[in-house]
């Protein structure tokens, strides 16, 4: 008879997961198999090699070949790849547009995405009156108090909005807006106007404009940000820049299948 920590290990939640891992390796594989083969593969029962298949199968990771046939990769599974390859594309592609469009105004131009509660800054490229060379590739940045956060957050869903707008916000500087009542009407103008700016809410000297980005599905999944010293990057001056950054995202928005209805 086993042990406590014995039955503890054979139904482990990690335990499972690895299984899981090693149904999809098998099916990625092979290209099919049958629960004989998945049972054989894992060293278990056929019985439990049946739960586990359900389970996945439930997931849509893996799907069923016919009645009673055998088990192949699920469409789940390439919703998620790609996933991953969209995430892997927007870092490739947004570098060239990042450059290009920095060549252009001559600003620090940055692609940001969300990551729970803050925004990682994922491509970077200086203008030529950049002032200094700060690296904020892979930074993290609050979502409320940075143009690219507040356009992530403003086209968030309810559900991962409402969180965090239900908690204290930090005041960055004297000009964060921290009051969440004020900060929802803001991101419902920056749904309107298609672009948010940040005028010393992060760093004090510092302004910043955002616009979002596309994927393939419709839904915004990064955000393109110009940023520069306060006396340069004026209020005047981000109308100005509107404009381009709105053409460069939407044509790296297009790059990575976004087609505007």
């Amino acid at each position: 008879m086993r042990n406590s920590d014995e039955a503890k290990t054979a139904t482990s939640p990690v335990q499972s997961v690895d299984r899981a891992v090693t149904v999809l390796e098998l099916l990625a594989r092979e290209g099919e198999a049958g629960i004989t083969d998945i049972a054989a593969e894992l060293g278990v029962h056929k019985s439990t090699a049946s739960r586990l298949v359900s389970a996945l199968e439930m997931r849509n990771m893996v799907e069923q070949l016919g009645e009673r046939g055998k088990y192949a990769i699920g469409f789940g599974i390439v919703r998620l790849a790609g996933a991953a390859t969209g995430r892997m594309d927007l870092a490739k592609l947004g570098n060239q547009t990042c450059q290009t469009l920095a060549d252009a105004l001559g600003e620090t131009v940055n692609i940001a995405v969300a990551d729970g509660d803050v925004a990682i800054n994922i491509s970077q490229a200086f203008g030529s009156a950049a002032v200094t060379a700060q690296n904020w590739t892979g930074r993290r940045t609050p979502l409320h108090a940075t143009s690219s956060g507040k356009v992530l957050l403003a086209h968030m869903g309810d559900e991962s909005r409402d969180p965090l707008l239900s908690r204290e916000l930090e005041a960055c500087t004297p000009a964060t807006t921290v009051v969440p009542r004020e900060l929802r009407g803001e991101l419902a103008r920056i749904v309107d106007d298609g672009y948010a700016a940040s005028f010393e809410e992060y760093e004090v000297g510092m302004h910043a404009v955002a616009v979002p980005i596309y994927g393939a599905e419709g839904d915004v999944i990064a955000a393109l940000s110009a940023s520069g010293p306060a006396y340069r990057l004026s209020r005047e001056r981000i109308d100005q820049l509107i404009r381009p950054m709105a053409e460069a995202a939407e044509e790296l928005s297009g790059q990575l299948g976004h087609f505007p209805t």
